[in-house]
């Protein structure tokens, strides 16, 4: 079902990533996927762990604090996913698919994945691929025609990739990402669908013929040079929209997170301006939005005030600002309920004045 790639054509990984050691589980290792990722950083260091997960040097220390970007930057993990199963969503798709990888090199000030990673979050890429292709065939097999248009999708089932991770970052380190669109191609009743803030230009030779969505992250420029931090500028994820259609995705955007800030409506409106002028009509007739406020976490508070506080003086504002206990026990924080309301419906109101094209699938 996966179709063949070209791995040495591959897109060079620098200089998010400039492999040092890579922390390998033995059966990941030894896996073809995982001699794939091996060969790519051939001078690295090669730890043996008995787990993934819980690596002393990796997770749980926080004096790793201060060296945040570096471990993004210098440390691979290759793993073998235990547990290969399909949640149920609902929002922006209907199932989330099993992770092929976990982790990020890339450091968002505002990213959940590190409140259950410890201190540091370089990425564990997942080498049972073809366990996890094989798994989504069945799975999909079994729902059948679906029965009636959603939020998600008139016609097809879509499943949702790269939950903890960045698809357009893993697709540089192994075929992975190229086997999950390579199965999805193939599939008559389900398509795949990713969030992104890296423009990987090798993705445009997947020949993902519409069974693909791509969902670029969109915000104000200047709030992204803050927060958005490794990732692709503003400007370059904007060029690349027209250029994704083109080849055959369906390319969403997701204006996240929406952080209220002093000036942040006439932010936005730039941005929607600028997301006009960038794109053709082709573009504009198939694209939607998802619209999702900031939500930070009082235990990435502190570790950002470790390595960029200037960060929080923005995602952090106890006047705005009020407190939830996560299912999980951790406190998070998002914008009081009745100010938020307000906050929504003036981005709605935007967005409707300035791109009316751009169909809202859901905002909160």
């Amino acid at each position: 079902m996966t179709s063949p790639t070209t791995t040495n054509a591959r897109r060079d990984p620098q200089p998010l990533l400039d492999v040092t050691r890579i922390y390998a589980e033995p059966d990941a290792l030894a896996s073809p996927r995982g001699r794939q990722v091996a060969a790519r950083w051939p001078d690295a260091e090669v730890v043996e762990v008995a787990s993934h997960w819980r690596i002393p040097e990796l997770h749980g220390d926080e004096h790793n604090v201060r060296r945040w970007v570096r471990i993004k930057r210098e440390a691979l993990v290759l793993g073998v996913l235990k547990t290969v199963r399909t949640r149920p969503n609902g929002r922006s798709a209907d199932f989330i698919a099993p992770s092929t990888s976990n982790g990020c090199a890339m450091a968002c000030a505002y990213c959940y994945v590190p409140r259950h990673k410890g201190y540091s979050n370089p990425i564990t890429v997942f080498t049972n691929i073809d366990q996890i292709t094989a798994h989504l065939v069945r799975h999909a097999a079994k729902q059948g025609t679906k029965p009636e248009p959603n939020q998600c999708d008139p016609t097809d089932w879509v499943y949702d990739l790269g939950e903890n991770s960045d698809c357009s970052v893993d697709a540089m380190i192994s075929d992975n990402v190229a086997d999950l669109i390579g199965t999805f191609r193939d599939l008559p009743n389900a398509k795949a669908s990713f969030a992104t803030k890296y423009v990987n230009r090798d993705l445009l030779d997947l020949d993902p013929q519409g069974r693909t969505r791509a969902r670029f992250s969109l915000m104000p420029a200047d709030t992204a040079k803050l927060l958005d931090i490794r990732t692709s500028p503003m400007a370059e994820r904007l060029a690349a929209l027209d250029d994704f259609v083109e080849a055959g995705y369906e390319v969403h955007v997701n204006f996240s997170p929406v952080v209220v800030e002093d000036g942040w409506l006439a932010r936005w409106a730039d941005l929607l301006d600028a997301l006009g002028d960038a794109t053709s009509e082709r573009t504009k007739a198939q694209v939607a939005c998802e619209v999702i406020f900031l939500t930070h976490n009082e235990q990435l508070h502190q570790v950002n005030l470790g390595w960029h506080p200037q960060a929080e003086e923005v995602l952090w504002q106890p006047r705005l600002q009020e407190t939830k206990r996560s299912q999980n026990g951790q406190l998070n924080v998002r914008y009081a309920w009745r100010a938020k309301q307000g906050y929504v419906e003036q981005l709605l109101a935007l967005i409707e004045e300035r791109a009316p094209w751009c169909t809202v699938r859901y905002a909160f």
